[in-house]
Order: structure tokens, then C-alpha cells, then sequence
């Protein structure tokens, strides 16, 4: 059953489901965090980070993630693991919306992105923040990369202003001194 939900029988998903079934058990015995990473395997260009043949290699590498994290997602529920495990998906930055240069790639861009969170606390089926027509500028409910780390960090149990702390005479902190915590996200 395991390897039907991880997608362990097919060529392109084994990796990376294996990486996801480890990261269950680590999980289930009781490790605190556990990171898992996904930057494309064998001939994919330059993985995630497409400057050019962003359309294939990311129909390439989301196939061999999308059964993994969906079984893992599944498996930590059945488990009843799902409700105390916080799982975040994404990357430091998105892409532009547009093709840059001849190459079919795209640039970074940080001005709009996605990021998804399950679990631990994060209410379910609710998506926060809304692109204008081409997906480059946040025109609604822009959650700052400050407010999901103060969010995070509250679903781990974390007051992210008590973790501020002075030095030459300037206060920093994890969220550097700003950040809300993105309270429609909790459960």
C-alpha cells in the first residue's frame, strides 16, 4: 500500500518518494524537523531554477513530486500525524510571469509567489492572496515573506516579538523586527 501512495513502483516518482516515506518515519519516531528537498535529478537543466525550458522541466520535475507529497500528506493524516506535523511546500522566490529572453525561462521574481502549508495547525482549503491578470504584483491580501516566517513560527509555538533581542544599539529578530502572524491561516 505504501508504495502505491509514495508512487515507489514508478521510475519517476521513487526518488523522491522514498525521500518523503523517510521523512514520515523520521517523523513517527519522533524527529522535530526534518527538511526535504527537491532540486531535480539527472538531465533537468538546472532543476527548479528554469532560466530556460521552464515549461518541460517543470512538467518534469512536479511529476516526480506531485504523488510523493500528496502520499505523504495522506499517510500523515491516516496516521493521525497530520494534525501536529506542520508541512510547507515551496521556494525562496517564484518566477516571473513572462518568458525571459529566447530561451523559455523565466527570471526570479519575489514581488508574487506561491508557498502551500499543511497541517500543524493550518486551516485547511483556504487560499490568502490574489496576482493581478499576469501574476506580477500582489494586488490582494499579500502576505510578506516576515508574516509567513511569524506564522510559522506561531504554529511552532513561537511569540515571534519575544525572540527579539538588541545589538549595537538596533533590535533584530527572526522576522527583523516586523511580521504579523497571518491569523486566517490558523486553524
Amino acid at each position: 500500500m505504501l508504495n502505491g501512495m509514495y508512487g515507489l513502483e514508478q521510475e519517476e516518482t521513487k526518488t523522491f518518494g522514498q525521500v518523503c516515506l523517510t521523512a514520515r518515519r523520521l517523523v513517527e519516531r519522533g524527529v522535530r524537523f526534518v527538511q526535504v528537498f527537491h532540486g531535480g535529478t539527472g538531465n533537468d537543466n538546472n532543476g527548479w531554477d528554469a532560466h530556460s525550458d521552464l515549461k518541460e522541466n517543470h512538467t518534469k520535475l512536479s511529476a516526480m513530486v506531485d504523488q510523493p507529497i500528496a502520499g505523504l500528506l495522506k499517510d500523515l493524516k491516516q496516521r493521525g500525524m497530520l494534525q501536529d506535523t506542520l508541512v510547507i511546500w515551496g521556494g525562496e522566490f517564484g518566477r516571473t510571469p513572462m518568458v525571459q529572453g529566447g530561451n523559455n525561462g523565466r527570471d526570479h521574481h519575489p514581488n508574487a509567489f506561491t508557498m502551500w502549508l499543511a497541517g500543524g495547525g493550518v486551516k485547511p482549503g483556504i487560499t490568502i492572496g490574489e496576482s493581478d491578470d499576469l501574476g506580477f504584483n500582489v494586488t490582494k491580501d499579500k502576505v510578506h515573506v516576515h508574516d509567513l516566517h511569524a506564522t510559522i513560527l506561531q504554529l511552532l509555538g513561537f511569540d515571534h516579538t519575544k525572540l527579539t533581542y538588541r545589538f549595537q544599539g538596533r533590535d533584530f529578530r527572526l522576522t527583523d523586527v516586523h511580521g504579523n502572524v497571518v491569523r486566517q491561516l490558523l486553524a
